[in-house]
């Protein structure tokens, strides 16, 4: 992989979007069928392929806020299904995924709920994982703020992993739902120069009218214009990953069945090219691979009239900060050495006593800042 052109110096990369419902609540079922879907679209000569939001097992179109005091119980219920079937990262789950991906040598970025992996914890979080064509993990993304009710099912993520992966397709990143809102995310994402960003969304609303149409009672939705605004910003493609799913999908023993709104879960998957233009959906109301040939000459040309990286930054007048360290549930204070155990270290090893003494609190003070 080089870093002197788009793509790793290649001139085209085919991507693809899997508008598709997954096994409701199975995780094991809808692992098997990304499988399936990753065989396809690599045979369609795809290089990345992309998954919607909480794709595993599913997105909760149950609606918490909206249910009775009598439904508690019952709530409890499903979220015990929902951890049972949320994936944790790494585990043998993600191996399977990775094998896939190395098998057909594809990219794959896939939501997922994922279970934590902090010792005696069942919180899920929304989860974006990314891996690489060779089957390597090359890491994940959490969430940062659910959205409404989404609060009472998933955690909030802490902004450590808000990563561009260099791959040799080029540079991957992605956010989740309406963190392609979040000025200060993307623009984090977009620093760290993006060439594909991955947008993941639990379906589109208020798409009775064609984009064509005229917006006169203000139904549209939201994630078109964020998609097309950062693929400008970015001067990245974006590949746009919208869930498709019907009462159908959903298991007639489910318990929510009739009070999920799964008006939502209409697709509208799209790509859009760094000016802002669709060169791919979005497709509604039905299952699709969606594919796209995104032209590494499109980069050029859009970062010649706006490079937010070079010509068109100033970051003599501002800049942003990051957040490197993860919090936990606790930390350690360690004890510093005194005296009498820095000079039998410095004896033992033959090295001078002061010298030793003045390196230690060097370590002590940068291990404070950080």
């Amino acid at each position: 992989m080089t870093d002197e052109a788009p793509f790793g110096g290649h001139s085209k990369i085919r991507v693809a979007v899997a508008q598709v419902a997954p096994v409701f609540l199975d995780k094991h079922e809808t692992i098997r069928k990304a499988k399936n879907l990753i065989s396809e679209a690599a045979s369609n000569h795809a290089n990345l392929i992309v998954f919607p939001e909480t794709w595993i097992p599913t997105y909760p179109y149950w609606t918490p806020a909206a249910l009775g005091e009598d439904d508690a119980g019952k709530y409890a219920e499903v979220m015990a299904t929902l951890q049972d079937n949320a994936i944790r990262i790494p585990s043998e789950d993600t191996t399977e995924l990775c094998e896939s991906a190395r098998r057909h040598h594809v990219h794959v970025v896939i939501g997922c709920n994922e279970l934590s992996n902090t010792p005696g914890s069942r919180t899920i979080y929304n989860t974006l994982v990314f891996i690489n064509d060779e089957g390597e993990l090359l890491g994940k993304h959490r969430k940062l703020m659910p959205t409404l009710d989404e609060r009472l099912v998933w955690g909030m993520g802490d902004g450590t992993d808000l990563n561009v992966y260099p791959t040799n397709i080029g540079r991957i990143g992605g956010l989740i739902c309406w963190e392609n809102h979040m000025v200060l995310i993307r623009a984090a994402l977009i620093m760290k120069g993006e060439e594909f960003h991955v947008a993941v969304w639990p379906g589109s609303w208020h798409t009775e009218k064609r984009l064509s149409d005229p917006d006169k009672d203000g139904k549209y939705c939201d994630s078109f214009p964020a998609i097309r605004e950062h693929a400008f910003e970015s001067g990245a493609f974006v590949i746009s990953a919208s869930a498709m799913m019907t009462p159908k999908d959903v298991p007639t023993e489910f318990p929510y069945r009739e009070k999920m709104n799964m008006e939502w879960a209409c697709g509208g998957s799209a790509v859009v090219d760094p000016m802002g233009n669709f060169i791919a959906g979005p497709i509604f109301n039905e299952e699709t691979l969606l594919y796209a040939d995104c032209q590494a000459q499109s980069i050029k040309i859009a970062k010649a009239m706006f490079d937010a990286l070079g010509h068109y930054a100033r970051f003599d007048v501002a800049r942003l900060e990051l957040r490197a360290n993860e919090w936990g549930p606790f930390s350690e204070t360690k004890r510093k050495l005194t005296s009498s155990e820095l000079r039998q270290l410095a004896e033992k090893h033959g090295v001078d006593r002061t010298k030793l003494e003045r390196i230690y609190e060097e370590l002590i003070e940068q291990h404070t800042k950080s």
